[in-house]
């Protein structure tokens, strides 16, 4: 690899710190190269604060002091995405790159957003600075997939979640049955962290009782999303505690008290999950990871609206019970979790 490839690779390495606190800005990293040295790095901080471009300067600035500004007209930017070019939470990453006048700045890829898209570039070219876009341009969009998926399509990135015996079960009718092992579990809690929301069904609600919080892992709860039609779910369910806000998509009323917000959907069941996933939009949810049951899972599968899915396979078999979803995708990773085999799909 070369070194400019090195240092977009670190970009993308720093983006992905800020997984489950920056949505639903993208996840960016940048990084400041000077003579060969990188003198200062920054990654996007939680959703409000200062972008990596700026925590990236700012790494220069205590480092360097007065001295920093000697640096900028002979240092090279790297960054993951496009630098923003308008006013929200914070001012123009851009503008505050033109002001510096590096020698050059490279851009992985440039930003959907349509108050962003090639502006950013834009500003930094009418600054007289070279500008190189595309390096690790793929890479970098799948880093930021869920954004991408978010701003393209206006919905959140689904991913699918769900353990099956060695058997193909998924799980059993009447009981709740533990399939996977610890340490999957583990990882589940951790993906849990990194996506705004979590969903399953009814059935899933009534029989499992989940409460769909990280508590193996540190980071936030993901807010939690219930599909129960004739809200048959008791209110005393662990889905309902206070440690997560829960939306809970029905036919019988819109209601909002504390952190449960009931949201009615007319012509129930007429296009239900692209009707979910809109809303759930609306409410700037970015990821979603769909938990099941059986019937939810394939309801969003036979849509075609999921992106990812993670599938745990363990070593247990239980001879009878519900099957696992039927899915059509291209595997793009296997690897063990102690002894459960977890694939990775995609579309």
């Amino acid at each position: 690899m070369d070194i400019n490839r090195q240092y977009m690779q670190r970009c993308l390495d720093l983006a992905q710190q800020g997984a489950g606190s920056v949505s639903p800005n993208p996840m960016v990293g940048a990084v400041i190269v000077h003579n060969h040295c990188i003198i200062g790095e920054g990654y996007t901080s939680p959703y409000g604060g200062p972008h990596a471009e700026v925590n990236a300067v700012r790494a220069v600035l205590q480092k360097y002091g007065d001295q920093a500004g000697e640096l900028w007209g002979e240092s090279t930017f790297y960054v993951s995405l496009e630098p923003c070019a308008h006013f929200g939470k914070t001012p123009p990453c851009a503008d505050m790159i033109a002001s510096l006048k590096p020698k050059k700045v490279f851009v992985a890829c440039l930003d959907p957003f349509a108050q962003v898209n090639g502006k950013g570039i834009g500003i930094l070219k009418d600054a007289g600075i070279d500008v190189e876009v595309g390096l690790l341009e793929k890479e970098a969009m799948w880093v930021n997939r869920r954004f991408f998926t978010r701003i393209g399509q206006h919905r959140p990135y689904v991913i699918l979640k769900w353990a099956q015996s060695a058997d193909g079960f998924i799980g059993q009718a009447d009981r709740q049955v533990g399939i996977s092992n610890a340490a999957s579990l583990q990882l589940v809690h951790r993906w849990r962290a990194e996506e705004d929301a979590i969903l399953v069904g009814t059935k899933t609600a009534l029989i499992d009782n989940p409460r769909l919080t990280v508590r193996y892992w540190k980071g936030a709860n993901p807010r939690r999303v219930l599909i129960d039609r004739d809200l048959v779910v008791p209110p005393d369910a662990k889905i309902f505690d206070d440690q997560a806000e829960t939306i809970v998509f029905n036919a019988k009323k819109t209601d909002w008290q504390g952190h449960i917000k009931h949201i009615e959907l007319e012509n129930y069941g007429l296009y239900l999950p692209q009707t979910v996933l809109y809303q759930l939009y609306l409410m700037d949810v970015q990821s979603i990871i769909i938990e099941g049951g059986a019937a939810t899972l394939q309801m969003f599968i036979d849509a075609g609206l999921w992106d990812e899915a993670r599938v745990f396979q363990a070593e247990k078999t239980l001879h009878m019970g519900i099957a696992a979803p039927r899915l059509n995708g291209h595997v793009l990773e296997k690897r063990l979790i102690s002894s459960d085999l977890l694939t990775i799909f995609v579309k």
